[in-house]
């Protein structure tokens, strides 16, 4: 069994999406049976996060994704593609409303595609948390949380509402081979 662990300590946005499916592919490549992605993020842009949980899920190999220390915001939706998922005794996720940095003027137009956008984006995150951590004993109310009543969870709370399936250190085994974003 040949593990690669990719180390994936950066905000989630174009460049950093990019050195995580190029990491994840050429890993495959290389013959690694299982993948671990140990996650420590702020966050960051929807469309990637969407794009990298689409991406983790349909790789041909189990993914295993790690909470290293905080996972924040669109890193959740990353995170939750693992197949197993774990977190470290000392580390936390967090839940808050959606915001969007706009850059000059906008017109009404443009403010009602970013309002649509932003309502899509809110329902698939609510969507994949709710699938994701199905059967829990405790549900997560995120549309609450995302939308003005931000929530912290410790390793015992995401035990509890599904988010993942055991507190571990997850030592880092010494044949591994690993892999860093951003390099």
């Amino acid at each position: 069994m040949t593990t690669h662990i990719i180390h994936f300590t950066a905000p989630i946005n174009a460049v950093n999406t990019a050195q995580l499916i190029s990491h994840c592919t050429q890993a495959v490549q290389q013959g690694a049976s299982e993948l671990v992605v140990k996650i420590a993020t702020m966050g960051g842009e929807c469309s990637y996060g969407f794009s990298l949980y689409n991406f983790l899920r349909t790789l041909p190999v189990p993914v295993h994704t790690h909470n290293l220390g905080t996972v924040e915001s669109m890193g959740n939706i990353v995170f939750l593609a693992g197949q197993r998922r774990t977190a470290c005794q000392h580390s936390k996720f967090l839940f808050h409303p959606f915001h969007w940095t706009l850059n000059g003027s906008v017109d009404h137009a443009r403010i009602s595609e970013y309002a649509m956008s932003l309502d899509r984006d809110l329902e698939l995150y609510a969507r994949i948390v709710a699938e994701r951590t199905r059967g829990a004993d405790e549900q997560l109310d995120i549309r609450a949380y995302l939308c003005g009543a931000p929530r912290i969870l410790e390793p015992d709370d995401a035990l509890r509402c599904g988010l993942i399936d055991a507190v571990d250190e997850l030592a880092q085994p010494i044949d591994a081979r690993c892999w860093c974003v951003p390099c």
